[in-house]
This record gives C-alpha cells, sequence and structure tokens, in this order.
C-alpha cells in the first residue's frame, strides 16, 4: 500500500505536465499519430508528426521529448532507442513535479551565459545522457 501511494503522489506531482503533454498527444493523434501505455508512460508518436518537425527550423527539431508521464516522439523507432533517457526525464518530472520546465529553462540559459550548449550542457540532459550512456553499456554486455 505504501509503493502504491508514494507513485501515485509521484504521479499527482508531474500532473500539470502531464497535462500538457496529453493535450500535446492530442494534437499528434489529430495528425494520424498512434498512442499507446507502455512502462508507466503514455506515449504519443507518428502520423504527420515526424514530416512536420522534419520541415520546422532546428531550434523547434527534436526526436522525443517528455512532458511529466507523457512521451511524444516523431516515430515508434525513435521511442524505443530512447527509451531509457526520456524514462530518466520521467523521473526528473517526478522529483521537480511543476517546478521542472522552470528549472530546465534556467539550466539553459545558465550553460547559454556560461558560454556553453544549451541542452547537451544542460544538467539534465546530461543526467538523462549518462543513464541511458549506462543502459547501452548494460546491454553490450550481456
Amino acid at each position: 500500500m505504501k509503493l502504491f501511494l508514494l507513485n501515485l503522489a509521484k504521479y499527482i506531482w508531474a500532473l500539470p505536465n502531464s497535462i500538457l503533454g496529453a493535450i500535446l498527444g492530442l494534437a499528434v493523434l489529430c495528425l494520424g499519430g498512434r498512442a499507446r501505455f507502455l512502462l508507466g508512460a503514455l506515449e504519443f508518436y507518428g502520423g504527420l508528426l515526424e514530416r512536420l518537425i522534419k520541415k520546422a527550423p532546428a531550434v523547434f527539431r527534436f526526436e522525443a521529448v517528455t512532458l511529466g508521464h507523457v512521451i511524444i516522439g516523431i516515430n515508434k523507432a525513435q521511442l524505443e532507442s530512447g527509451r531509457d533517457h526520456e524514462h530518466v526525464h520521467i523521473r526528473q518530472y517526478e522529483r521537480w513535479g511543476p517546478f521542472f520546465l522552470p528549472a530546465y529553462v534556467f539550466s539553459s540559459l545558465w550553460q547559454i551565459a556560461r558560454r556553453r550548449h544549451s541542452y547537451r550542457d544542460n544538467i539534465f540532459e546530461r543526467e538523462a545522457y549518462a543513464a541511458e550512456d549506462s543502459a547501452k553499456e548494460q546491454q553490450r554486455s550481456v
């Protein structure tokens, strides 16, 4: 019961961000995309999204983005290859709740002020890439 309540609290804490993700996910569905629930996250992908993102200016391009417990990926393959990375972001949302997005933006701006890369040097991205690299290393050693 204690574990259930802890997990419920994490979902509630991240809920404002998950709602935003679900709204964007509905737009993906309207563009012919698909949705599925996997490993505690609602994933949206496909349809016209991939084509639109590839034509967008570089600053708006992405392969996957996480908002709370919602992951939006340009296609199913990208969701699968980036799942470890995106689930680190889910855990970050569970820790930071509604403060995650402002903290993420602040970290990016801090990196710019230090003449570093706003995305790759963002503390949240560094944590996600480190976990992703670790998971890949574990898969190679099995």
